[in-house]
Protein backbone atom coordinates (compact mmCIF):
# COMPACT_ATOMS: atom_id res chain seq x y z
CA UNK A 1 0.00 0.00 0.00
CA UNK A 2 1.58 3.36 -0.91
CA UNK A 3 1.30 6.16 1.57
CA UNK A 4 0.14 9.00 0.60
CA UNK A 5 1.57 12.12 1.05
CA UNK A 6 3.04 11.67 4.31
CA UNK A 7 5.65 14.37 5.81
CA UNK A 8 7.79 11.92 7.94
CA UNK A 9 8.51 15.04 10.55
CA UNK A 10 7.15 13.61 13.88
CA UNK A 11 4.90 15.96 15.46
CA UNK A 12 3.76 15.13 19.35
CA UNK A 13 3.47 11.66 17.80
CA UNK A 14 1.08 12.23 14.52
CA UNK A 15 2.54 13.27 10.82
CA UNK A 16 1.55 16.42 9.38
CA UNK A 17 0.07 16.48 5.93
CA UNK A 18 1.58 18.91 3.72
CA UNK A 19 3.55 18.29 0.25
CA UNK A 20 6.22 16.32 0.23
CA UNK A 21 8.18 18.21 -2.12
CA UNK A 22 7.95 21.23 0.68
CA UNK A 23 9.19 18.98 3.37
CA UNK A 24 12.38 17.84 1.32
CA UNK A 25 13.24 21.50 0.65
CA UNK A 26 12.67 22.85 4.36
CA UNK A 27 14.74 20.26 5.93
CA UNK A 28 17.50 20.53 3.67
CA UNK A 29 17.18 24.69 4.16
CA UNK A 30 17.01 24.09 7.83
CA UNK A 31 19.50 21.61 8.90
CA UNK A 32 22.61 22.10 7.21
CA UNK A 33 24.31 20.69 10.00
CA UNK A 34 27.46 22.92 9.10
CA UNK A 35 25.54 25.93 10.11
CA UNK A 36 23.11 25.15 12.49
CA UNK A 37 25.17 26.93 15.79
CA UNK A 38 26.14 23.55 17.10
CA UNK A 39 29.72 23.26 17.12
CA UNK A 40 30.56 19.68 16.05
CA UNK A 41 32.89 17.38 17.77
CA UNK A 42 35.73 16.25 15.74
CA UNK A 43 35.12 12.61 14.32
CA UNK A 44 37.90 10.45 16.17
CA UNK A 45 38.81 8.14 13.36
CA UNK A 46 39.86 8.31 9.67
CA UNK A 47 38.14 6.88 6.71
CA UNK A 48 40.02 4.96 4.57
CA UNK A 49 39.08 3.41 0.81
CA UNK A 50 39.48 -0.20 0.41
CA UNK A 51 42.25 -1.88 -1.06
CA UNK A 52 41.92 -1.82 -4.96
CA UNK A 53 41.42 -5.14 -5.77
CA UNK A 54 39.24 -5.89 -3.40
CA UNK A 55 36.63 -2.70 -4.07
CA UNK A 56 36.46 -4.23 -7.88
CA UNK A 57 35.69 -7.55 -6.26
CA UNK A 58 32.74 -6.33 -4.02
CA UNK A 59 31.89 -3.86 -6.56
CA UNK A 60 31.09 -6.96 -9.18
CA UNK A 61 29.13 -8.76 -6.63
CA UNK A 62 27.35 -5.80 -4.83
CA UNK A 63 25.52 -3.62 -7.56
CA UNK A 64 23.68 -1.16 -5.61
CA UNK A 65 27.05 0.28 -5.00
CA UNK A 66 28.43 1.89 -7.55
CA UNK A 67 31.47 4.23 -6.03
CA UNK A 68 32.90 1.55 -3.66
CA UNK A 69 33.73 1.13 -0.24
CA UNK A 70 35.32 2.69 2.92
CA UNK A 71 36.60 1.33 6.37
CA UNK A 72 36.48 3.56 9.59
CA UNK A 73 38.86 3.69 12.48
CA UNK A 74 41.21 0.52 14.12
CA UNK A 75 38.59 -1.54 13.78
CA UNK A 76 37.47 -0.98 10.15
CA UNK A 77 33.87 -0.84 10.14
CA UNK A 78 32.77 -1.15 7.16
CA UNK A 79 30.80 0.90 4.31
CA UNK A 80 29.63 1.97 1.75
CA UNK A 81 30.78 5.06 0.43
CA UNK A 82 28.27 7.31 1.47
CA UNK A 83 29.14 7.03 4.70
CA UNK A 84 31.88 9.18 4.38
CA UNK A 85 29.92 12.88 3.93
CA UNK A 86 27.74 11.51 7.11
CA UNK A 87 29.65 9.77 9.64
CA UNK A 88 30.28 13.20 11.68
CA UNK A 89 26.45 13.69 11.43
CA UNK A 90 25.60 10.87 13.02
CA UNK A 91 28.58 11.00 15.36
CA UNK A 92 27.02 14.64 16.59
CA UNK A 93 23.78 13.45 16.44
CA UNK A 94 21.72 15.47 18.97
CA UNK A 95 20.16 12.73 21.71
CA UNK A 96 17.33 13.62 23.75
CA UNK A 97 16.59 12.54 27.25
CA UNK A 98 13.28 10.63 25.92
CA UNK A 99 14.60 9.16 22.76
CA UNK A 100 14.22 5.49 22.51
CA UNK A 101 16.93 3.41 20.09
CA UNK A 102 16.88 -0.11 18.76
CA UNK A 103 20.51 -0.65 17.70
CA UNK A 104 21.61 -3.90 16.66
CA UNK A 105 23.99 -5.87 14.03
CA UNK A 106 21.41 -5.94 11.03
CA UNK A 107 18.84 -9.06 10.69
CA UNK A 108 18.83 -9.79 13.90
CA UNK A 109 15.28 -8.69 14.91
CA UNK A 110 15.61 -5.47 14.23
CA UNK A 111 12.00 -5.18 13.19
CA UNK A 112 10.32 -7.05 15.27
CA UNK A 113 12.01 -5.70 18.38
CA UNK A 114 10.90 -1.74 16.76
CA UNK A 115 7.09 -2.81 16.31
CA UNK A 116 7.01 -4.32 19.78
CA UNK A 117 8.78 -1.04 21.38
CA UNK A 118 7.12 1.39 19.83
CA UNK A 119 3.60 -0.02 20.70
CA UNK A 120 4.95 -0.65 24.43
CA UNK A 121 5.62 3.23 24.54
CA UNK A 122 2.32 4.26 22.58
CA UNK A 123 -0.82 2.93 24.71
CA UNK A 124 -0.55 -0.22 22.28
CA UNK A 125 -2.09 1.73 19.62
CA UNK A 126 -2.59 -0.43 17.01
CA UNK A 127 -4.22 1.86 14.96
CA UNK A 128 -1.51 4.20 14.66
CA UNK A 129 0.97 1.65 13.86
CA UNK A 130 -1.82 0.23 10.66
CA UNK A 131 -2.12 3.30 9.53
CA UNK A 132 2.00 4.81 9.75
CA UNK A 133 4.57 2.59 8.39
CA UNK A 134 6.96 1.66 10.48
CA UNK A 135 9.61 2.86 8.59
CA UNK A 136 8.19 6.66 9.21
CA UNK A 137 7.16 5.72 13.31
CA UNK A 138 10.91 3.88 13.73
CA UNK A 139 13.04 6.14 11.31
CA UNK A 140 16.19 4.05 10.21
CA UNK A 141 18.86 6.91 10.98
CA UNK A 142 21.63 5.48 8.31
CA UNK A 143 19.51 4.36 5.40
CA UNK A 144 19.86 7.51 3.50
CA UNK A 145 24.20 6.68 3.28
CA UNK A 146 23.26 3.34 1.68
CA UNK A 147 21.30 4.71 -1.17
CA UNK A 148 23.74 5.63 -4.34
CA UNK A 149 23.00 8.70 -6.36
CA UNK A 150 23.58 6.05 -9.72
CA UNK A 151 20.93 3.81 -7.90
CA UNK A 152 18.65 5.93 -7.00
CA UNK A 153 18.68 8.08 -10.31
CA UNK A 154 17.62 4.22 -11.74
CA UNK A 155 14.72 4.02 -9.56
CA UNK A 156 13.33 7.48 -10.40
CA UNK A 157 13.93 6.49 -14.08
CA UNK A 158 11.76 3.51 -13.38
CA UNK A 159 8.81 5.36 -11.69
CA UNK A 160 8.48 8.50 -13.87
CA UNK A 161 5.13 8.47 -14.57
CA UNK A 162 4.31 8.49 -10.98
CA UNK A 163 4.55 11.42 -8.69
CA UNK A 164 4.08 10.07 -5.34
CA UNK A 165 6.39 7.40 -5.80
CA UNK A 166 9.18 10.08 -7.10
CA UNK A 167 8.78 11.59 -4.01
CA UNK A 168 9.11 8.79 -2.03
CA UNK A 169 12.41 7.83 -3.57
CA UNK A 170 13.37 10.79 -2.31
CA UNK A 171 12.58 11.29 1.05
CA UNK A 172 14.19 8.00 1.18
CA UNK A 173 17.70 10.04 0.31
CA UNK A 174 17.09 12.68 3.25
CA UNK A 175 18.99 11.91 6.05
CA UNK A 176 17.32 10.60 9.07
CA UNK A 177 19.49 13.07 11.29
CA UNK A 178 17.74 15.68 9.97
CA UNK A 179 14.14 14.43 9.73
CA UNK A 180 15.04 13.83 13.55
CA UNK A 181 15.79 17.15 14.67
CA UNK A 182 12.80 18.94 12.85
CA UNK A 183 10.51 16.43 15.14
CA UNK A 184 8.77 17.01 18.50
CA UNK A 185 7.19 14.49 21.07
CA UNK A 186 9.30 10.72 22.08
CA UNK A 187 11.81 9.90 19.08
CA UNK A 188 12.02 6.39 18.04
CA UNK A 189 15.19 5.50 16.45
CA UNK A 190 16.77 2.88 14.33
CA UNK A 191 20.56 2.23 13.87
CA UNK A 192 22.82 -0.63 13.10
CA UNK A 193 25.87 1.63 13.78
CA UNK A 194 28.24 0.36 17.11
CA UNK A 195 28.28 2.20 19.79
CA UNK A 196 31.92 3.48 19.00
CA UNK A 197 30.24 5.88 15.70
CA UNK A 198 27.19 6.64 17.57
CA UNK A 199 27.04 9.77 19.80
CA UNK A 200 29.49 9.69 22.30
CA UNK A 201 27.39 10.83 24.68
CA UNK A 202 24.13 8.50 23.52
CA UNK A 203 24.37 6.36 27.66
CA UNK A 204 24.77 9.26 29.32
CA UNK A 205 21.91 11.47 27.29
CA UNK A 206 19.00 9.74 29.62
CA UNK A 207 17.77 7.95 25.66
CA UNK A 208 16.87 4.65 26.36
CA UNK A 209 19.17 2.08 24.59
CA UNK A 210 17.77 -1.75 23.34
CA UNK A 211 20.36 -3.61 21.82
CA UNK A 212 19.53 -7.13 20.39
CA UNK A 213 22.35 -9.71 19.04
CA UNK A 214 21.90 -12.60 17.48
CA UNK A 215 24.06 -15.35 16.62
CA UNK A 216 26.17 -15.34 13.62
CA UNK A 217 25.12 -18.08 11.46
CA UNK A 218 21.89 -16.68 11.33
CA UNK A 219 22.49 -13.26 10.63
CA UNK A 220 24.90 -14.26 7.91
CA UNK A 221 22.00 -16.23 6.51
CA UNK A 222 19.33 -13.54 7.05
CA UNK A 223 21.70 -11.00 6.35
CA UNK A 224 22.82 -12.68 2.34
CA UNK A 225 18.87 -12.77 2.03
CA UNK A 226 18.47 -9.17 2.36
CA UNK A 227 21.42 -8.20 0.49
CA UNK A 228 20.05 -10.15 -2.85
CA UNK A 229 16.54 -8.67 -2.21
CA UNK A 230 17.39 -5.09 -1.93
CA UNK A 231 18.82 -3.38 -4.91
CA UNK A 232 20.35 -0.49 -2.90
CA UNK A 233 23.06 -3.14 -1.62
CA UNK A 234 22.32 -5.76 -5.05
CA UNK A 235 24.61 -9.33 -4.13
CA UNK A 236 24.88 -11.12 -7.31
CA UNK A 237 27.06 -13.80 -5.38
CA UNK A 238 26.25 -17.48 -3.59
CA UNK A 239 26.10 -18.24 -0.06
CA UNK A 240 29.87 -19.49 0.40
CA UNK A 241 31.36 -16.21 -1.19
CA UNK A 242 28.93 -14.27 0.67
CA UNK A 243 30.08 -15.35 4.21
CA UNK A 244 33.53 -15.56 2.92
CA UNK A 245 32.98 -11.58 3.28
CA UNK A 246 31.35 -11.63 6.22
CA UNK A 247 33.57 -13.35 8.20
CA UNK A 248 36.60 -11.19 6.41
CA UNK A 249 34.68 -8.21 7.80
CA UNK A 250 34.01 -7.24 4.11
CA UNK A 251 30.29 -6.51 4.84
CA UNK A 252 28.05 -2.69 5.44
CA UNK A 253 28.52 -2.80 9.64
CA UNK A 254 31.22 -5.43 10.13
CA UNK A 255 33.45 -6.44 11.84
CA UNK A 256 30.20 -8.31 13.67
CA UNK A 257 32.02 -9.26 16.48
CA UNK A 258 33.61 -6.13 17.91
CA UNK A 259 29.92 -4.66 17.44
CA UNK A 260 28.76 -7.48 19.60
CA UNK A 261 31.20 -7.03 21.87
CA UNK A 262 30.71 -3.40 21.76
CA UNK A 263 27.08 -3.54 22.76
CA UNK A 264 28.02 -6.41 25.69
CA UNK A 265 30.36 -3.88 27.16
CA UNK A 266 27.63 -1.88 27.73
CA UNK A 267 25.11 -3.65 29.14
CA UNK A 268 24.93 -2.93 32.49
CA UNK A 269 24.62 0.56 31.85
CA UNK A 270 21.11 1.57 33.49
CA UNK A 271 19.34 3.03 30.59
CA UNK A 272 20.80 0.25 28.62
CA UNK A 273 18.85 -3.21 27.27
CA UNK A 274 20.92 -6.21 26.31
CA UNK A 275 19.22 -9.06 24.65
CA UNK A 276 19.47 -12.22 22.26
CA UNK A 277 17.12 -12.70 19.87
CA UNK A 278 17.50 -16.23 20.41
CA UNK A 279 15.44 -15.92 24.31
CA UNK A 280 13.04 -13.46 22.58
CA UNK A 281 12.30 -16.30 20.07
CA UNK A 282 11.73 -18.65 22.72
CA UNK A 283 9.81 -16.53 25.57
CA UNK A 284 8.15 -13.59 23.52
CA UNK A 285 5.85 -12.67 26.43
CA UNK A 286 8.69 -12.90 29.40
CA UNK A 287 10.30 -10.23 27.10
CA UNK A 288 7.54 -7.94 26.22
CA UNK A 289 7.37 -7.81 30.05
CA UNK A 290 10.78 -7.30 30.59
CA UNK A 291 10.89 -4.75 27.64
CA UNK A 292 8.02 -3.08 29.00
CA UNK A 293 9.15 -2.50 32.19
CA UNK A 294 12.55 -1.16 30.87
CA UNK A 295 10.52 1.17 29.18
CA UNK A 296 8.50 2.04 32.57
CA UNK A 297 5.13 0.57 30.95
CA UNK A 298 3.11 -2.22 32.46
CA UNK A 299 -0.06 -3.71 31.23
CA UNK A 300 -2.71 -6.08 32.14
CA UNK A 301 -2.66 -9.94 30.77
CA UNK A 302 -4.87 -9.71 28.33
CA UNK A 303 -3.03 -6.55 27.19
CA UNK A 304 -0.03 -8.55 27.08
CA UNK A 305 -1.44 -11.39 25.18
CA UNK A 306 -2.39 -9.16 22.68
CA UNK A 307 0.48 -7.91 21.54
CA UNK A 308 1.98 -11.52 21.36
CA UNK A 309 -0.31 -12.76 19.16
CA UNK A 310 0.21 -8.77 17.06
CA UNK A 311 3.94 -10.36 17.00
CA UNK A 312 3.90 -13.68 16.32
CA UNK A 313 5.83 -14.46 13.03
CA UNK A 314 2.74 -15.48 11.14
CA UNK A 315 0.77 -12.74 11.66
CA UNK A 316 4.01 -9.94 11.77
CA UNK A 317 4.90 -11.18 7.94
CA UNK A 318 0.98 -10.52 6.55
CA UNK A 319 1.47 -7.01 8.71
CA UNK A 320 1.60 -4.58 5.92
CA UNK A 321 2.72 -1.74 7.86
CA UNK A 322 6.24 -3.54 9.36
CA UNK A 323 6.87 -5.41 5.93
CA UNK A 324 8.32 -2.83 3.94
CA UNK A 325 5.77 -3.04 0.88
CA UNK A 326 6.72 1.03 0.32
CA UNK A 327 10.02 -0.34 -1.22
CA UNK A 328 8.75 -3.21 -3.12
CA UNK A 329 6.51 -0.89 -4.43
CA UNK A 330 8.94 1.29 -5.55
CA UNK A 331 11.55 -1.10 -6.93
CA UNK A 332 13.94 -1.32 -4.07
CA UNK A 333 12.92 -5.02 -2.96
CA UNK A 334 12.72 -7.43 -5.21
CA UNK A 335 9.82 -8.76 -5.80
CA UNK A 336 11.54 -12.71 -6.52
CA UNK A 337 12.80 -12.73 -3.61
CA UNK A 338 12.15 -13.78 -0.17
CA UNK A 339 10.09 -10.81 1.69
CA UNK A 340 11.86 -7.91 4.27
CA UNK A 341 10.14 -10.26 7.25
CA UNK A 342 11.38 -13.92 6.93
CA UNK A 343 10.98 -17.45 8.63
CA UNK A 344 12.14 -15.70 12.42
CA UNK A 345 13.32 -19.29 13.22
CA UNK A 346 16.84 -20.19 14.98
CA UNK A 347 18.79 -22.60 13.56
CA UNK A 348 17.92 -21.93 9.69
CA UNK A 349 21.66 -21.67 8.94
CA UNK A 350 21.73 -25.10 8.66
CA UNK A 351 20.06 -25.39 5.49
CA UNK A 352 22.76 -23.48 3.74
CA UNK A 353 25.96 -24.60 5.14
CA UNK A 354 27.89 -27.74 4.34
CA UNK A 355 30.08 -29.80 6.82
CA UNK A 356 33.18 -27.68 5.19
CA UNK A 357 32.02 -24.25 5.74
CA UNK A 358 30.14 -25.03 9.27
CA UNK A 359 33.60 -26.26 10.46
CA UNK A 360 35.13 -23.02 9.33
CA UNK A 361 32.53 -21.09 10.95
CA UNK A 362 32.52 -23.05 13.91
CA UNK A 363 36.57 -22.13 14.43
CA UNK A 364 35.76 -18.34 13.25
CA UNK A 365 32.89 -18.43 16.13
CA UNK A 366 35.66 -20.21 19.06
CA UNK A 367 38.12 -17.83 18.26
CA UNK A 368 36.09 -14.67 18.29
CA UNK A 369 34.29 -15.94 21.85
CA UNK A 370 37.62 -17.35 23.01
CA UNK A 371 38.40 -14.04 25.61
CA UNK A 372 34.99 -12.80 25.99
CA UNK A 373 32.19 -14.08 28.61
CA UNK A 374 29.50 -13.37 25.95
CA UNK A 375 27.41 -16.72 25.93
CA UNK A 376 24.92 -16.88 22.55
CA UNK A 377 22.04 -19.13 23.96
CA UNK A 378 22.70 -21.03 20.35
CA UNK A 379 25.65 -21.43 19.37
Amino acid sequence: MMVKKWVKILCGGVFKMTPTPKFVEDIVKNNDAENNGVKNKPFPYNITKVDDEVNRDLLRYFTGERTGFVQVGPKKWFFPSGYEREALNYYNFEVRPDDVFVVTFPRSGTTWVQEMVWLLANDLNYQKAAEIPLVYRFPFLEFSCFLHKDTKAEFLKENEADDEKLSEIENLDVPAWKIFSESTGRRFIKSHLPFSLLPPNLLQAGAKIIYVARNPKDVAVSFYHLNRSIRTQGYKGDFPRYWDYFERNLQPWTPYWEHIKEGWERRNEGNMLFLFYENINKDLRGNIEKIANFLGKNYSNQQYQGLENHLKIENFRNNSSVNFDLLKNLGILVDNEESFVRRGKTGGWRNYFDEKLNDRADKWIALNLKHTDIKFPTV
